[in-house]
């Protein structure tokens, strides 16, 4: 059961959740504009890092879901954030990414690029990913680079099936190098945590909305938030119903889930 009454904040997954590649999914708008209408903040939290939160907000208007950039907390973000809380100004990275890791990292002069002698190698989903990428990644920790992940999502949902996710990358990394990466995105609990502290709401009180157990409700469930699972996505129900991530509800998609909380709502009113 979702406590639906004392939800005062929602954190959304996006892919798989709002949308699937360039396509709304059943309920998104509905919902946000649900939540807009009681006073109910919401972000976003994906470990998707291959777009900045900018892009994100574009993309999702392009569907006619209105999330403000602000408001989107990719795995990009968060691996960022906890780097520079670890590492010193001047650091040197070699980056396997895209423009969202490449932002989160590179923007502020915190981290300097390098391909020879870099201290740490992050690394997160590359759509167009080389041999060679991988190639001077694979030297790099071997020499001693540090290695880390920005999320271990081995599949990425797209319009035409899953696909490989920035989890792939990583297992290719650690067959090469016989090195474990340190592991920044879901289902650690960091991201949940900033974004309720974002939205000023206390972890109890803000509901995740995810499609994937093995990051979305195990990571709520890390942070102590309430969790819904929408079967739009990765998992399925028999995974929900058997697996050691356990989400409050589980949901065929988000129109369900928003009856659900309609009805919640107008009992209470009553």
């Amino acid at each position: 059961m979702i406590p639906f009454n004392s939800i005062q904040a929602v954190l959304f997954d996006m892919d798989g959740v709002l949308y699937r590649g360039n396509q709304p999914l059943a309920g998104a708008a509905e919902l946000l504009a649900f939540l807009d209408a009681r006073g109910i903040g919401y972000a976003c939290v994906t470990n998707n890092a291959s777009m900045t939160p900018a892009q994100y907000e574009a993309k999702l208007a392009r569907m006619g879901l209105k999330v403000p950039a602000g408001r989107v907390i990719t795995s990009a973000i968060a691996t960022g954030r906890a780097l520079r809380a670890m590492y010193p100004r001047g650091t040197r990275v070699y980056i396997v990414g895209m423009e969202g890791l490449r932002e989160a990292l590179l923007q502020d002069g915190h981290f300097v690029e390098d391909d020879r002698a870099a201290e740490l190698v992050v690394q997160g989903a590359d759509f167009a990913l080389t041999y060679n990428t991988l190639r001077t990644a694979t030297l790099l920790i071997r020499a001693g680079a540090r290695f880390v992940a920005t999320n271990p999502d081995r599949t990425f949902p797209a319009e035409e099936g899953l696909i490989p996710g920035a989890g792939a990358i990583t297992a290719a990394l650690v067959a090469a190098t016989d090195t474990q990466p340190v592991v920044i995105g879901k289902p650690a609990p960091t991201m949940f945590l900033v974004a309720a502290e974002i939205l000023g709401v206390p972890p109890a009180a803000v509901l995740v909305i995810g499609d994937r157990l093995d990051t979305d409700i195990a990571g709520a469930n890390a942070a102590g938030m309430p969790a819904a699972l929408v079967l739009t996505g990765v998992s399925s129900r028999a995974e929900a119903e058997s697996g050691p991530a356990r989400p409050g509800a589980i949901y065929a998609d988000l129109d369900a889930l928003l009856e659900d909380w309609q009805a919640s709502a107008a009992h209470s009113e009553r």
